[in-house]
């Protein structure tokens, strides 16, 4: 066979262009599976694709409505501390009151006790002075009785008389000490 001849029989059995009927089988198979698929499983897959759909938007409205609430519970939160900052500055502020009021009256009351402490001692200094002078008083009435009784040779033991010249004798040395000063 010629080369000719066997190029036209190639050419003839081209193996990319199939024989028409076979394309009609094919092309008939294909629109029965088309068909099938868009009568039974397109429908399926519209209905889960838009259920699908609905459940993402559901989320996203959801999810909204909860960062909505999470945004107002944040204020709600956010207006409760600083009530709460608020009402801590007021106590501290009471407290540091009530502690200026508690230290200025502690003070006042140890002022007070203070100058009771004073004048108690003060009374009790008046009353251990008189009382030592009266002691002195009498030890020295005493001892001056005794001096006179040895310088006059006489006893004077005559309380009346006695008394008088004590208190004689002291009276003229308070005016001494007086004159003196």
């Amino acid at each position: 066979m010629s080369p000719l001849v066997q190029l036209a029989a190639e050419e003839a059995e081209n193996p990319l262009i199939p024989p028409i009927p076979e394309l009609v089988i094919g092309l008939i198979a294909f629109v029965i599976v088309f068909g099938f698929l868009a009568k039974k499983l397109l429908p399926n897959i519209n209905k889960v694709l838009e259920e699908r759909r609905e459940a993402i938007e559901g989320g996203i409205e959801k999810a909204e409505a909860a960062q909505i609430e999470a945004q107002s519970v944040l204020e709600q939160y956010k207006a409760q501390l600083a009530e709460a900052r608020h009402e801590a500055a007021r106590l501290r502020q009471e407290a540091q009151e009530q502690g200026a009021a508690l230290i200025t009256e502690m003070r006042a009351e140890g002022q007070r006790q203070r100058e009771d402490i004073v004048a108690a001692g003060h009374a009790q200094i008046e009353a251990d002075r008189k009382a030592a002078a009266q002691a002195l008083r009498q030890d020295v009435g005493t001892l001056a009785t005794d001096l006179a009784g040895k310088l006059v040779g006489e006893s004077l033991e005559d309380h009346a008389r006695q008394s008088r010249v004590i208190d004689r004798f002291l009276d003229e040395l308070e005016e001494k000490a007086e004159a003196a000063r």
